[in-house]
Order: structure tokens, then C-alpha cells, then sequence
């Protein structure tokens, strides 16, 4: 198992190194998506009994059952997960146009993409940051 382990690893690497520009890119992309992605799964063993005795113990502690959600609290759940995830991504852009920014050496090109990059991404962050808190406030209304 060592030794499949050891050559896939290896495998990976000969890939990685080969690839160009655009592919590195998605490869990234999909290495994200999978390790933000994959936390959301958990493989726990569920049994029913265990809840029925939860229950029990709520209604005696005096807790009502929750309400049967509505259609707008799963839209305004998914929305707010994306909003969420467009914060992620743009303050990673700040980050990697601020590393971009040094590793430039003084080079006037280099440095002006960096600049526009965060300028970018502090729009976008903005911009997001007030849609996130417009349709939160929409949909804390109904």
C-alpha cells in the first residue's frame, strides 16, 4: 500500500511539473473546490433511536421542536454560503496579488498588475460584502 501510495505521489508530481499555466490554474481550482468541499460530508453512523431519545430529552427540558423551514431560509442559506465563498476568493486575490506585488522587484509592469489586481478584488470585496448584507437583511424580513 506504501509503495501505490509512494507512486501515485510520484505520479502527481511528473504531472504537475509537465503541465502549463492554464491547467495548473484549474488544478488548484479543483484541489480547493475538494478540500472546501469535503469537510460537508461526514460518514457518521446515524441511528434513529438515538434521536427519538434526544427529542425526549428536549420536550422534557422544556424546548419546542423547531419549525418546518421554509423555501426563502434554504434560498437565503444558499446565497449566504456563496456570498461567503466570494469573500474567500477575493481576499485570497488580495493575498496573492500582495505576494505578486513583492515578488516584483521593482519591475513597473509587474507591480502596476498587482495594483489593479487589488484594486479589483477590494471592489469585488465591497461589492460582495454589501450584497451579503442586503440579502441578509431581506431575508431576515420574511
Amino acid at each position: 500500500m506504501l509503495l501505490v501510495t509512494l507512486l501515485w505521489e510520484l505520479y502527481l508530481i511528473q504531472f504537475y511539473n509537465n503541465m502549463n499555466n492554464f491547467f495548473k490554474q484549474i488544478f488548484y481550482l479543483a484541489c480547493l473546490i475538494i478540500l472546501l468541499v469535503l469537510p460537508f460530508f461526514v460518514f457518521a453512523d446515524f441511528q434513529a433511536g438515538h434521536m427519538k431519545n434526544l427529542e425526549s430529552v428536549g420536550l422534557d427540558s422544556g424546548y419546542q421542536e423547531a419549525e418546518i423551514s421554509s423555501m426563502s431560509q434554504y434560498v437565503g442559506t444558499v446565497i449566504s454560503a456563496f456570498f461567503s465563498l466570494l469573500g474567500v476568493i477575493f481576499t485570497v486575490l488580495i493575498l496573492y496579488a500582495g505576494f505578486k506585488w513583492m515578488k516584483a522587484s521593482g519591475r513597473e509592469e509587474e507591480v502596476k498588475t498587482a495594483q489593479d489586481i487589488i484594486r479589483r478584488a477590494i471592489i469585488g470585496l465591497i461589492i460582495t460584502v454589501s450584497a451579503y448584507a442586503i440579502s441578509n437583511f431581506i431575508f431576515e424580513a420574511l
